[in-house]
């Protein structure tokens, strides 16, 4: 792990994501400084006390503790759904100081950098927009693991604003969990994830509200079995978060799904003819790249490029 320290990190959204990213730096990093969550919910931030991941709650409507907690603050992390990057952006512009750093953790990034812009103005700067590629299906403080992000993907999408010195904290931050760093621009990362992230996501839910819609819903969920689980797995994601995430990317989003649905329609094609040869050169095309051994296993080693951190 690398050495990383703060004076202060204040955490918009102590859940899996945000309070994960508390609990390396503690507990792997070393990191001792000041750790503040702030939620909507002030029950969620007490809960997150309560279990030790925060060292102080605020509520986010309390105008006063805001204040007090992003005085003299460090880091800004926005972790929170995307579509509400630009009010909490607004609602804490007033009280930042010069010298903190903020970024994100938003699945969506062309859309991230709009709202900064627009929330942020002459201090976007400030601003490095970040997405760690990492979760689990369940949420909330209590589902914070000190090793998420070990051996997963950063990717930073730096402005033409921020200075190289700000970008190298926040990649030292992410470096200090166990994470890689990436660089892309947004609209590199929106279309990347789009196809091997959202894409998935949207065909995960899809395929359960399928079944769901049959008569027999009840008998073929009976007879679900490994298959099904591991394809559906992430449909036990937050509907909220995908739902915005959806919207955010539409335009990569649709260009996927207008691709899927070619191939699908290719491959309802060979069965309609029973090309079994089609079907099983296909097949063994997506079997060699998915094999164990294959590139698409090493997560944490994608392609070198000059963007890589």
């Amino acid at each position: 792990m690398a050495a990383f320290s703060f004076n202060k990190l204040v955490v918009f959204g102590v859940g899996l994501i945000g309070g994960s990213l508390a609990r390396a730096l503690r507990e792997r990093a070393g990191a001792t400084g000041e750790v503040v969550g702030v939620g909507r919910s002030i029950k969620s931030v007490e809960r997150a006390l309560e279990i030790g991941l925060i060292d102080s709650a605020v509520s986010l409507d309390d105008d006063g503790a805001l204040e007090l907690a992003l005085r003299d603050a460090d880091f800004v992390l926005i972790a929170a759904p995307v579509a509400q990057t630009e009010p909490l952006l607004r609602r804490i512009a007033p009280f930042l100081d010069v010298r903190t750093i903020l970024t994100d953790v938003g699945s969506t990034k062309n859309d991230v950098v709009a709202a900064a812009r627009a929330a942020l103005g002459d201090h976007v700067g400030q601003f490095v927009p970040g997405h760690p590629i990492a979760g689990r299906e369940s949420s909330g403080p209590d589902a914070a693991i000190p090793d998420l992000y070990i051996d997963r993907n950063v990717v930073l999408c730096p402005l033409p604003e921020n200075s190289p010195e700000v970008v190298e904290r926040v990649a030292d931050m992410w470096l200090a969990t166990g994470a890689s760093v990436h660089r892309m621009t947004a609209g590199q990362h929106d279309g990347v994830l789009a196809s091997v992230s959202h894409l998935p996501h949207v065909l995960s839910f899809a395929l359960v509200e399928m079944i769901l819609q049959a008569p027999d819903a009840a008998l073929k969920f009976s007879f679900a079995a490994g298959g099904f689980r591991d394809f559906t797995r992430i449909a036990a994601s937050s509907p909220e978060m995908w739902r915005d995430v959806c919207i955010a990317n539409r335009a990569a989003l649709l260009i996927e799904i207008d691709a899927y649905t070619n191939v699908l329609a290719r491959f309802r094609q060979a069965i309609e003819t029973s090309d079994g040869a089609a079907l099983e050169a296909a097949f063994e095309r997506s079997r060699a790249r998915r094999e164990p051994n294959s590139n698409m296993a090493a997560r944490s080693k994608p392609p070198t490029n000059p963007h890589n951190s």
